[in-house]
């Protein structure tokens, strides 16, 4: 999308909003300011600037414990020495407060963003693979807390002492091995599991349900074939892509084919089976027209290997198009069609993936069906908050449903008006799925973007129907999560599945005191299925240090994982309150954390000088930015599934996703070399860097906006769009917007799709 002169659909901060501590210390305001100079506040380009000039390019080691890894936005390589690598886990300090009363005094979160299948670079090495045989992997007898660097071995090796309980077990026969003068098994750097903060286990049946061994995974692709999707061209478009799309499976590393089986429904208000087993010369359709009791017609063919059916599949593909083209159906069920999903997986005994492509709100005769409740009055009300509550019902119990037989829900979106994105996300948010939304879909201008995602979504590495437990030291414990999980308790984290874009935030407090000399520990532990159907335990270890002085929790606090913790939680609290009191805690709270640095930490000044710690200098300008997303800001101008679609997909990010959606990256291209593939540094993103002659893009991760000034160089637009001027640029890609007055100085611009 070109923007011309304008604003990248971002809203301008409201009153007071340039001075997000008012209401918290009052030493911490000085005299009133009519206008706040940009250049005044710490330059987040900067931070990240220099971090990338004095860590970029570097092997970080993970050998020390509490050591502040760098930024998310430095590159990196790391070397496991025994914590995770902060792909895997950040935190928001690595040095945590020794008590409850320091943690409360500064109010800074105690959290973990755990992000279990983050991509590894091929520079890097891949997880090791430990099998310990039939007994399983070797675990604490109190805590069961798995073997890893913390556990101390004693009385000659024949014990070791669990790092986590500190109770002292026997160990077993076969793991025996002798300590060398230092106390150290060994043969520690010949076991994973003793030298490495990241590793896996193959589990028992012990670790299968019902004991029985899992089965590879089945991908069922659903697709709505009501009249506007039919008509946009959208069901052509994707058959036509899954014909070559399939061969991109998920597999496991070095296998020849995937063994991910696949499935096929079509549906309005009626669903269509297929049997494409490899011996029909044609496929054959079953149709299932009573969608209140769901059921799949048929047991075999349905799931099927996609290299043994290609030519079946094929047939199907080229048939579907065709099949409905003169179709008049616009009225279209939903929750049947994640029911029947999960039906057809549990019939098969396997876990897997629905691929459901809907355009509008479920209104047919079934269950589940919607109705518009988008009322603008509610806007800046007390019952604001409903308008993003899920309908209870029916899409509760299909979560359940869901994340108890594996099946995780990705819903792409194809939208021309309300669809109640809040009720229809509920599902995939509650099974580690994905929601992709397209509004007002065209095949020209907004297919290639569809099937680069669709592609992408496909063939990422995933794991399927997975526990995870985060098991910590004695003094502190685990006591909130946020994510796409499900939780039947208060410390299983159920994911039907996870993917390595997903990332969980857990919160931690204390419950007794943290020594300084032992430090704080913490162990991921994660049991999941392969897409081979295997089941395997991902353990990723963290050790962090422990100060009676909070000048070394704020020294190593990290601004993108706290941004991480305060927007989820942001978030997740506008379900139940009202969104001016949810910005009023925001604003609150940071407040105190950083006048309580201030006060305990920093050299005097005067009362009018803003202090910030040198590790937190950018919060209040992430914060800032958190406070005008879509979801916070309560505007009539956005619609209220725009809104609730952010909400969502920003529950399940990691930290590098939130850190640049919250402040994207504004890039001026009129100083780009044209003989060089350099790209130019960014710019701080605010209004004020924005020129007549320039031309810019903005990117948050999940768009891209060019912005051109009206006065930009011809010989820069004849570049770029290959037209001789501004004026000759193609209509249908530009979309003009003006600048809105603003009420702050500082205002930093957003862009959603």
């Amino acid at each position: 999308m070109v923007c011309v002169s304008g604003q990248f659909g971002g809203q301008m901060a409201g009153p007071g909003m340039a001075g997000p501590f008012q209401g918290g210390a009052a030493h911490m305001s000085g005299p009133p300011q009519k206008k706040l100079d940009p250049d005044s506040i710490p330059s987040t380009t900067q931070v990240t600037e220099d971090d990338q000039a004095k860590r970029g390019g570097q092997v970080y080691t993970t050998n020390l414990r509490g050591q502040v890894p760098p930024l998310v936005t430095t590159d990196f390589t790391v070397q496991d020495q025994g914590n995770a690598s902060p792909r895997f886990m950040r935190c928001t300090t690595y040095s945590f407060p020794c008590t409850a009363d320091l943690a409360k005094q500064c109010q800074v979160p105690l959290g973990a963003i755990i992000k279990p299948f983050a991509t590894v670079p091929k520079n890097e090495t891949p997880l090791y693979v430990v099998n310990h045989g039939e007994t399983g992997p070797i675990r604490c007898n109190r805590c069961k807390a798995y073997m890893c660097p913390y556990m101390q071995f004693i009385d000659g090796g024949r014990r070791y002492q669990c790092g986590f309980c500190n109770c002292v077990n026997d160990v077993p026969a076969f793991y025996f091995q002798h300590l060398d003068h230092m106390g150290r098994r060994v043969d520690l750097y010949k076991r994973p599991e003793l030298s490495l903060g990241s590793y896996e286990f193959e589990a028992t049946l012990d670790y299968c349900k019902n004991n029985k061994p899992a089965s590879p995974p089945a991908y069922i692709f659903m697709i709505d074939v009501s009249y506007a999707n039919i008509k946009s061209g959208l069901v052509r478009l994707i058959c036509e892509e899954l014909k070559t799309l399939l061969d991109n499976l998920p597999r496991e590393d070095g296998a020849e084919s995937s063994t991910v089986k696949v499935g096929f429904v079509t549906y309005n208000k009626i669903l269509h089976f297929y049997n494409v087993k490899s011996a029909l010369a044609q496929p054959q359709m079953m149709v299932v027209s009573d969608t209140a009791e769901m059921f799949v017609p048929l047991l075999d063919g349905f799931l099927v290997n996609f290299q043994e059916s290609r030519a079946v599949i094929n047939n199907l593909l080229d048939q579907i198009p065709d099949m409905f083209a003169d179709t008049n159906e616009s009225e279209t069920v939903f929750a049947p069609v994640i029911q029947a999903g999960v039906e057809a997986l549990k019939t098969a005994e396997c876990s897997g993936k629905l691929f459901i492509f809907h355009s509008s709100i479920p209104t047919a005769e079934a269950p589940g069906k919607l109705k518009n409740r988008d009322d603008k009055k509610l806007i800046n009300t007390e019952k604001e908050k409903t308008l993003f509550q899920p309908q209870k019902g029916v899409y509760e119990q299909l979560s359940q449903d869901c994340v108890s037989q594996g099946c995780s829900v990705d819903l792409f979106l194809f939208p021309s008006q309300y669809v109640d994105l809040a009720t229809m996300g509920d599902v995939p948010t509650h099974t580690g799925g994905s929601i992709f939304k397209y509004s007002n879909f065209q095949v020209e201008m907004d297919g290639q973007h569809f099937l680069s995602e669709l592609r992408k979504d496909v063939k990422k590495a995933i794991g399927f129907d997975a526990i995870m437990r985060v098991r910590t030291s004695t003094g502190f414990r685990a006591t909130n999560f946020f994510g796409a999980i499900h939780m039947n308790n208060t410390t299983d984290v159920e994911m039907a599945a996870v993917d390595c874009d997903k990332a969980v935030t857990v919160e931690f407090k204390h419950d007794d005191k943290l020594s300084e000399e032992t430090g704080a520990l913490m162990q991921c532990a994660l049991l999941y299925t392969t897409v081979s159907g295997q089941r395997r335990l991902r353990i990723h270890n963290l050790s962090l240090n422990c100060s009676a002085q909070l000048s070394e929790l704020y020294k190593s606090c990290e601004t993108d994982a706290l941004i991480n913790f305060f927007a989820k939680s942001a978030y997740r609290a506008m379900l139940n309150q009202p969104l001016k009191t949810v910005r009023e805690i925001l604003v609150n709270q940071t407040a105190h954390m950083l006048a309580c640095y201030r006060k305990n930490c920093a050299s005097p000044s005067a009362a009018s000088q803003l202090i910030l710690p040198d590790a937190m200098k950018v919060f209040p300008v992430y914060l800032n930015s958190l406070m005008k997303t879509g979801p916070l800001v309560g505007s009539a101008e956005l619609s209220t599934d725009d809104r609730a679609h952010q909400r969502l997909i920003t529950m399940a990010m990691g930290v590098e996703d939130t850190q640049l959606l919250l402040y994207p990256r504004l890039v001026p291209l009129h100083n780009m070399d044209v003989a060089s593939d350099v790209v130019p540094a960014p710019v701080r993103c605010s209004e004020e860097r924005l020129t007549d002659a320039g031309m810019f893009l903005l990117e948050n991760g999940r768009s891209l906006f060019l912005w051109l000034g009206q006065a930009c160089p011809p010989e820069l637009v004849q570049r770029v769009f290959n037209v001789p001027s501004f004026a000759h640029v193609p209509a249908d890609l530009v979309r003009t917007r003006t600048l809105p007055p603003s009420s702050t100085e500082d205002g930093v611009l957003h862009c959603f799709a």
